[in-house]
Formats: C-alpha cells, structure tokens, sequence
C-alpha cells in the first residue's frame, strides 16, 4: 500500500520495551534503526509525492529496507528471548 508507514514501533508493537532498550543501549541497533527509519521516509515520499524515479530504483530502495527490517527483526527477537 502506498504511504504506510512501516516504523519499527507499528510494526512490531511486542517488541516495543525492546526497541527502546535497544536504541538506548546498543550503538549499532540505534544507527541501523535510524537508517531504516530514514530509508523508509524515503520511499514513502517517493510513493506519495511521485518524485521521479524509475521501478528498479524502487525496487533497490525496498529491498534495502527489508534486509534492514530483518536485520533489525533478529536482534529484537534475540533481546526479547534473552529477557524471558
């Protein structure tokens, strides 16, 4: 769908108490997390505005923000597993 927003916090609401560890307490979580939150913006401007861009670029842009999302999926499961 076009302009959701895909922040870590909507999407993953049982992991919100871990994210807010996680980005207070560990660096690289913190800086992948703002890329993902910046990348994210970044296409939805692009879907909303009609900012040129051609489909391959979009599609690079998304798969980016997915490696990222999944990335950023396995360190919150594994701080949440940890804490149970």
């Amino acid at each position: 769908m076009l302009n959701e927003n895909h922040a870590l916090i909507i999407d993953f609401p049982e992991f919100k108490k871990d994210i807010v560890q996680l980005t207070h307490h560990d660096p690289l979580f913190k800086e992948k997390s703002q890329q993902y939150h910046e990348l994210d913006y970044k296409v939805r401007q692009l879907e909303i505005i009609g900012t040129p861009t051609d489909d391959h670029h979009m599609t690079q842009l998304k798969l980016e923000r997915a490696k990222l999302k999944d990335l950023l999926y396995r360190q919150l499961k594994g701080h949440h597993d940890e804490l149970v």
